[in-house]
């Protein structure tokens, strides 16, 4: 399943996906707390992105008193290991370079086994939470998604699937700002949304459309 937005199909998700509802107080919580970035290798971030993530509907268990907390101990080795391979904070999603998309796969599986609970019933991150993570630290780049929008557009939710992911966000951007003939905030402002990164619209638009089954043509 691939469905290319048009800038029209756009402005309809995003008016819907919008709608009437308040600002996410989440995410406004996030940025308030880790202000002027999340750096995920200050343990005070690394559990603010928690407590986000299961504002998100992650569902991320606590550590408990006396228990090894795998989340906080989780991030803070995977960002070692693959902070550096990220694009830079404030690259937009149409400016990504093409070398950039390569080890955004292996970076996304690392994070996605992470463990981040013990026990018999420990689990790991996951690839839904994985991308969640990955947007809250990129949010003009990296898009996130759910196991419907990963199925219904690449047939699978591993780290090939993730940077095709990325890839085919970054040609839809393309696209898009060349049909406006707008520069992004441009485009935010035009559709009615000013200061909503193309990231977010683009997975309001793949929301409504794989995860809730809606055409293009009944966005509205």
């Amino acid at each position: 399943m691939q469905i290319e937005p048009t800038v029209e199909f756009l402005r309809a998700a995003v008016d819907r996906f919008v709608g009437d509802a308040a600002p996410d107080q989440s995410w406004l919580r996030l940025q308030r707390q880790t202000a002027p970035a999340i750096d995920p290798a200050l343990a005070e971030h690394r559990h603010a992105l928690l407590v986000w993530l299961n504002a998100w509907g992650c569902r991320l268990r606590y550590a408990r008193s006396g228990e090894e907390d795998l989340f906080d101990s989780g991030l803070a080795g995977w960002w070692q290991r693959w902070g550096a391979a990220l694009p830079p904070p404030q690259t937009p999603l149409a400016e990504l370079p093409r070398d950039v998309l390569a080890p955004l796969g292996p970076a996304f599986s690392e994070l996605a086994a992470t463990r981040v609970a013990a026990g018999p019933r420990g689990r790991s991150l996951g690839p839904t939470a994985a991308s969640k993570l990955l947007y809250a630290l990129r949010p003009a780049a990296l898009p996130p998604w759910d196991e419907a929008i990963a199925r219904a557009l690449h047939g699978r939710r591993d780290g090939d699937a993730y940077a095709a992911h990325v890839a085919l966000n970054r040609g839809w951007a393309l696209r898009l700002l060349d049909e406006a003939g707008l520069a992004e905030s441009e485009l935010a402002t035009k559709l009615g949304h000013p200061g909503r990164s193309l990231v977010k619209m683009l997975d309001d638009y793949c929301y409504l459309v794989c995860t809730r089954g809606l055409g293009p043509d009944n966005l509205s």
